[in-house]
């Protein structure tokens, strides 16, 4: 009776084990499914996202802003007399251009 009861322990002892494992098995699947579940929903949110920003730049690409581009003209036009980075609002002094002679050829 003795001896039954130590194989009736050694046997749920093994049987334990053995279930404990099946158990980290179906754990270590079940965790990569899981994040390859997570690495699909990621590439597919970062699809959507690119779609998203091609069709917002595609509908923005279509409208100019015709009332600021003309604003921004008209008070540049209220501004005086156009100059460049080199020559200033004054423009270029006509002395200047002279080469040194009467003539329109500088002679």
């Amino acid at each position: 009776m003795a001896v039954t009861a130590i194989v009736v322990g050694a046997v749920s002892v093994g049987y334990q084990i053995y279930s404990g494992e099946q158990q980290k098995k179906q754990q270590k699947k079940q965790l990569k499914a899981q994040e390859r579940a997570n690495q699909d929903a990621r590439e597919a949110a970062e699809q959507v996202e690119k779609r998203a920003d091609i069709e917002m730049n595609r509908a923005n690409r279509k409208k100019a802003d015709v009332a600021a581009i003309q604003s921004k003209e008209e008070q540049a036009a209220l501004t005086g007399p156009a100059g460049t980075m080199l020559t200033g609002t004054s423009g270029v002094n006509p002395d200047n251009l002279t080469l040194g002679g009467n003539t329109l050829l500088g002679g």
